[in-house]
């Protein structure tokens, strides 16, 4: 084995020192913190460091399945990523489709940067420009939705739990769905011109190009996409969720991640919030797992 990776290394150096930089970063910053998941099962003591606590197995695991806000937190978290998957994932394709459709290229141009642009906004810039829109009194969307009796006038959006999960997922669709279309759009770039051709001589439509022309060449990316969300099921982003959290809206709000942060980190529970987090990181695996095996057996398409 080690005789296969050297020989590997000497026909290759030259690429082996261009990823190196990165393979460092991910073995420093990745797998090097690791270690740190053993205080899930130590009773954290601060004299003694990560790894002097007593050992106490799945305690902090108990405490957490056993506590009042495991349910909830279990269930806000995966209603936002349910949502943010079933209305966030189809966008950036739709989006990839729409910007392949047009023919000219200055507009295309102009369309690619106008729909990247956002993502380029900082997660606390994003909230602020939400509160300045969704003001009760002088934001613009919600004095527009007032004055479409869409929404009562003393409605506060931000403090409203039920308006929480779409004010978070619509926000991230405009945020997102113009650069995740990027890998979507080179993959259409890589169809053969030839395939519409005979879709046009046989007399497909616009609409019969998409779905048998586009469509397929999609498929394999739509795939592997899918499953690497699918393994993000539970990781709702914890800045965005925190900043755009309120007294008003914390029953639907509440999701591991800020639940980690307030028992971790605000209330000093180091072990209790690492059994969380680590529980959190389990699930999204099995759901990994899961979602790839039966990617494999459906359509011959997995990561692994």
């Amino acid at each position: 084995m080690a005789r296969k990776m050297i020989s590997a290394f000497r026909k290759d150096w030259q690429l082996w020192v261009m990823i190196a930089p990165a393979l460092i970063y991910i073995i420093i910053f990745c797998y090097g913190p690791m270690y740190g998941i053993q205080l899930a099962f130590r009773k954290y003591d601060f004299s003694k460091g990560l790894t002097g606590g007593d050992w106490v197995g799945f305690k902090y695991f108990i405490q957490y399945f056993t506590s009042p806000m495991f349910w909830p937190t279990l269930r806000n978290t995966f209603v936002i990523s349910f949502f943010s998957l079933i209305c966030g994932f189809p966008a950036p394709i739709l989006l990839a489709l729409i910007v392949n459709a047009l023919k000219q290229k200055k507009l295309k141009r102009v369309v690619q940067t106008a729909v990247y642009m956002p993502y380029f906004i900082s997660t606390v810039v994003m909230v602020a420009i939400l509160q300045i829109l969704l003001s009760p009194s002088k934001g613009v969307l919600s004095g527009l939705l007032k004055n479409m009796h869409l929404v009562s006038q003393s409605t506060n959006l931000l403090g409203t739990p039920g308006a929480f999960v779409p004010v978070y997922v619509l926000s991230g669709i405009w945020q997102s769905a113009g650069w995740n279309s990027i890998i979507f759009i080179a993959a259409l770039s890589s169809v053969d011109g030839q395939l519409y051709d005979a879709a046009k001589i046989d007399g497909a439509d616009r609409w019969h190009q998409v779905m048998h022309v586009e469509i397929p060449a999609l498929l394999p990316t739509i795939v592997i996409l899918l499953i690497m969300n699918m393994g993000r099921i539970l990781s709702v982003g914890f800045e965005k969720v925190f900043l755009m959290q309120n007294n008003l809206n914390l029953s639907v709000s509440e999701v591991i991640s800020t639940y980690v942060f307030n028992v971790g980190v605000t209330s000093g529970q180091f072990s209790f919030g690492s059994a969380v987090g680590l529980f959190n990181t389990v699930v999204n695996f099995v759901f990994l797992l899961i979602v790839n095996k039966i990617s494999k057996k459906a359509a011959d398409i997995s990561l692994m």
